[in-house]
């Protein structure tokens, strides 16, 4: 019974597992983030390449 109670003292106490969440979920929010700016900065460059090719034409 001790030897149980020293193994889930163990696992409760253990981070690695919560720490490579952490960094998923931090990933994860940074590619969020990239796309959305990329997606945004596309529109805006599709809109002055358009401005410009009817200014040429």
């Amino acid at each position: 019974m001790q030897r149980l109670t020293q193994n889930l003292t163990r696992f409760v106490r253990d981070d690695d597992g919560v720490t490579a969440i952490e960094y998923g979920l931090i990933a994860a929010l940074i590619a969020v983030v990239i796309i959305a700016t990329v997606q945004t900065v596309g529109t805006n460059l599709s809109k002055v390449f358009s401005y410009i090719g009817a200014q040429l034409a």
